[in-house]
């Protein structure tokens, strides 16, 4: 048996509905902050990822998928998102539209070579946001923000946000020079890694693993203290903006972020999630001023987030966070004969049509079946179609909640149904959560489970 690759994960069923709830919301509160998708090939150039990402980071050093094709060009599976979009920015002229910034989010596969472990896999899905062409630090705060409130319109209570400033180029070669001097004598007490990153990237020392317990590193240099004047201005803007958009924060001078591209703002949004792990962080992201022009195109300020949304939905499963997950159908239509499964064929199609989730038979199962089958998909409507009603134009509906039945007329079985779903809440399966705000403040709902209803 042919089985699926070692890292890799099959979405189905219950969980896949999961998945395409979150997308939804994701979209939706995109749309609402007037971000416009975007979609980027699976596969680009390898120079692309090796000149944006940087050639000191993980990603690009141990985690691509690399392979030369059929005509003799080196590619690479995209690992992450930030490249591409990019890439497209400058290949399309994005910097000559009018509207400015440019304001994108995507949501995609990402492929990264990696030890599989919970939360991390070699197939990944990522959603993220790019703001190219505004320097303003209103743009940081406000994808943050944007990140925070997605959390939270989902349901997740305890989010933390870390930020930290790298500084302009200025600050980062002064606390560059610093962070060598600091580490040079301690190198025989690193990891082989960190003896590779401190002449081509010493600030990725500060994101290593393996040596992240020891001294050495909880008493080294902090990027907050090499700032100059003019980053120290914009990260109090940034602080001060967040301020305003009542965004939690907490200052953490250790976060450094993975990626070489980054500059003054970065951070990273954790889940305080009972069973989450010690890597608790959903996402992160940050100022990346020097890419565009790192890629062949002008000078361009610009920052973003990403998010792994396996990990976004494995912290909702931990949480306990009820979704609104439509799991059940409107009408089961059964049939015995022939004729009565051509009329169920273009019943179905033209209730579809109307808008309503309709399922019927397509193994030839007995009735007895069909009803266990209708009881399986927790049909709220079931009809029994039969010669005699037909010839009558008409059907007998059943409410499969209350077992109450009607005979009605097939010129208003769509009436019929709009009318009866749409003003009853019977129905409701999964959850009988409340639909007052995410932080349930003011709930009067006999139906709440928040802890501040209990």
């Amino acid at each position: 048996m042919i089985q699926k690759q070692k890292g890799c994960n099959d979405i189905y069923g219950r969980e896949a509905k999961i998945w395409k709830y979150v997308e939804s919301i994701i979209d939706a509160t995109m749309e609402k902050y007037n971000y416009n998708y975007i979609r980027t090939p699976l596969f680009e150039a390898s120079e692309l990822f090796h000149r944006g990402i940087g050639e000191s980071t993980d990603i690009v050093t141990k985690e691509t998928y690399d392979f030369v094709d059929r005509g003799g060009r080196e590619i690479t599976l995209r690992p992450e998102g930030t490249a591409g979009v990019v890439r497209s920015y400058i290949e399309n002229k994005m910097y000559g539209d009018p509207n400015q910034p440019v304001k994108v989010y995507y949501n995609g596969t990402m492929y990264r070579y990696e030890r599989p472990q919970s939360g991390r896999d070699r197939e990944l899905t990522q959603f993220g946001m790019e703001v190219l062409g505004s320097d303003d630090p209103l743009s940081d705060a406000e994808v943050i923000s944007l990140a925070v409130n997605i959390y939270k319109i989902l349901g997740l209570k305890d989010i933390k946000v870390n930020i930290n400033s790298l500084g302009d180029k200025e600050s980062r070669d002064n606390y560059r020079k610093v962070l060598i001097d600091y580490f040079k004598p301690h190198m025989k007490d690193l990891c082989e890694d960190c003896n590779e990153r401190i002449d081509k990237n010493p600030l990725r020392i500060l994101d290593c693993k393996v040596d992240a317990d020891k001294d050495i590193m909880k008493n080294a240099p902090k990027t907050i203290d090499y700032l100059n004047e003019e980053s120290k201005e914009r990260f109090e803007k940034v602080k001060e903006y967040l301020d305003i958009l009542k965004v939690s924060y907490e200052v953490n001078p250790n976060i450094v972020r993975g990626l070489d591209y980054y500059n003054h703002t970065v951070f990273e949004i954790e889940a305080k999630v009972d069973g989450f792990g010690s890597n608790n962080v959903l996402g992160g992201g940050g100022r990346y001023n020097g890419l565009v022009n790192e890629l062949d195109g002008p000078e361009t300020p610009c920052i973003g987030f990403a998010c792994g949304i396996g990990r976004l939905v494995k912290a909702l499963e931990l949480e306990e966070v009820k979704l609104p997950i439509i799991d059940s159908v409107d009408l089961f239509l059964m049939y015995v004969n022939e004729d009565e499964k051509k009329y169920a064929t273009y019943l179905s199609q033209e209730l579809r049509m109307a808008g309503f989730i309709v399922d019927t038979e397509y193994v030839g199962r007995g009735l007895k079946a069909q009803f266990k089958q209708a009881d399986r998909l927790k049909a709220k409507f079931t009809i029994v179609l039969n010669s005699e009603d037909l010839n009558n134009n008409e059907v007998k509906i059943k409410n499969q909640k209350t077992g109450e039945e009607e005979i009605i007329s097939l010129d208003a079985i769509i009436y019929y149904l709009d009318e009866k779903l749409n003003t009853s809440d019977e129905f409701d399966y999964e959850y009988d959560e409340c639909d007052c705000d995410y932080d349930h403040k003011d709930c009067n709902c006999e139906h709440c489970s928040c802890e501040e209803k209990k």
